[in-house]
């Protein structure tokens, strides 16, 4: 799960009468706090090709030493990287907390 940091709440005394108050707030509400579904590295499939780190949208692959592994902070859970991999190694699990 990821960590939330607090902010302060912005003073709304000087939000324009025009503008939505929503667009004033902070949401810390990370991708993957609300995904369904999320990639699994088989890393005996990974020879590190690197096309799913290529295709990712949010950039959340990141480069080991021997294979490409999911940062789960940013991941989405859109799949791309699962369809894209010609090795078949990263699978689409759902998600449980």
């Amino acid at each position: 799960m990821s960590k939330m940091k607090a902010h302060p709440r912005p003073d709304m005394s000087q939000v324009p009468d025009n503008l939505c108050p929503i667009a004033t707030i902070e949401n810390p509400m990370l991708p993957g706090d609300w995904r369904a579904e999320r990639p699994i590295v088989d890393r005996a499939k990974c020879v590190k090709c690197g096309i799913c780190w290529i295709f990712c949208p949010v950039q959340c692959i990141v480069e080991k030493r021997a294979w490409f592994d999911v940062d789960y902070d940013t991941c989405k859970g859109c799949g791309i990287c699962a369809v894209e991999c010609p090795q078949n190694a990263i699978k689409m699990i759902e998600e449980v907390k």
